[in-house]
């Protein structure tokens, strides 16, 4: 498990206690579940924003002396 993924589920049970002792009517309520789907945009964001090699850039990366892969420069 991941670092951030260890915080949403940290701060889902933070959030639960919070909740529970204060009523899902409240303020802090509302702000700790906020702070979960924050965390959670970010871990979104964070697996989406690697990019993604498309099948050419794979097959250059096992067999880069292919005349497929080769780079000419100008």
């Amino acid at each position: 498990m991941s670092n951030i993924e260890e915080q949403i589920e940290k701060q889902r049970q933070e959030a639960r206690e919070v909740c529970g002792e204060e009523g899902s009517d409240s303020q802090d309520c509302a702000v700790a579940w906020d702070t979960v789907e924050e965390l959670q945009a970010e871990y979104s964001h964070q697996r989406s924003s690697k990019p993604k090699k498309t099948s050419l850039e794979q097959y250059c990366d096992e067999n880069p002396d292919a005349a497929e892969c080769r780079v000419y420069d100008d």
